[in-house]
């Protein structure tokens, strides 16, 4: 049986410095506050966390399928593939102005056309309004598209991957899916074994899934769960990044399990000594610095060879 994990003090300083930091303006306790004021915390979280854009970079804010999106233009960018994005925040928290410098960055770091997506949140919207209004997005852009996200963005990503690449002629030519959960289980190992991890708890994501699931939690829907598929063999390459100390590692274990099964390409990287949330802590910890390169690299590399299949 996996034991609980209470100590995290040998975790890097850098990591602990940053956590420090995070839950300075964003209490561990957030969920007993209300939906506002945890948008009102996440608010200054990421401004705390947000530098500024690469020199050179373009940003235009535009509506594409009735959905407020972001289009980040890099400076030479390869022209003929996009890259959209959806955010994390637990479907509860977050925007366009939450993961906009990681956008750019990604943009920049890969010189790809990247669209962040503002889907609808909850409790106002519940499931599945996100995943309508990524799908809308992705069937709206023409083209090659590689699909990026954190967390809840990781979800959607991966959900929409599973619905549209079933089907003769999808341009969905990779994933890179970033600590997400991809699953209802909820005895998983690092469900156990991290659920009182630093960043993110065990708690929390069942009370994040209480708000987004109105009806409760729907049985084998892959708009919400994609690891419910029951065939994997139509995804794209993809490349997945978990972080150690997070509830929902081994969730990214078993979709690239599932993918490996069924003779789809893929990469998978858990982060030794890292954080749910880890992607603000790039300036500041060398684990998370080192790991963006590594996700940064993932996307070009996708973006990279479907250039070159135009």
């Amino acid at each position: 049986m996996t034991e609980t994990m209470d100590d995290y003090s040998w975790l890097p300083a850098d990591i602990r410095d940053f956590i420090a930091q995070t839950e300075a303006a964003y209490p561990p306790d957030a969920v007993n506050f209300t939906i506002q004021q945890q948008r009102d915390f996440y608010d200054a979280l990421c401004a705390k966390f947000d530098p500024p854009h690469p020199p050179g970079l373009a940003t235009r804010d535009e509506v594409i399928a009735g959905v407020p999106c972001r289009r980040y233009t890099p400076t030479a960018p390869r022209q003929g593939v996009t890259a959209i994005y959806f955010h994390g925040g637990g479907f509860v928290v977050g925007g366009l102005h939450s993961h906009d410098s990681i956008c750019a960055e990604l943009a920049e770091g890969a010189q790809v056309a990247l669209i962040s997506v503002d889907y609808r949140l909850v409790p106002e919207h519940p499931h599945p309004a996100a995943y309508d209004d990524a799908a809308a997005v992705v069937d709206a852009v023409a083209g090659p598209k590689v699909l990026l996200g954190d967390s809840a963005g990781a979800n959607l990503a991966a959900a929409v991957c599973a619905t549209r690449c079933e089907t003769a002629g999808s341009e969905i030519v990779g994933q890179v899916l970033i600590y997400g959960g991809f699953g209802h289980d909820g005895i998983l190992p690092s469900t156990t074994r991290h659920a009182n991890a630093p960043m993110l708890t065990r708690a929390d994501i069942e009370f994040y899934a209480a708000l987004r699931f109105a009806d409760g939690l729907p049985d084998k829907d892959v708009t919400a769960a994609p690891l419910d598929a029951d065939d994997f063999s139509a995804l794209p390459p993809t490349a997945l990044f978990s972080a150690e100390c997070d509830p929902l590692a081994s969730h990214s274990v078993e979709y690239a399990a599932r993918l490996a099964e069924a003779g789809v390409e893929v990469s998978f990287t858990e982060e030794p000594g890292l954080v749910h949330g880890y992607l603000r802590a790039r300036y500041m910890a060398q684990g998370a610095r080192a790991s963006f390169a590594r996700i940064t690299q993932a996307l070009d590399a996708l973006v990279t060879r479907a250039a070159g299949d135009q």
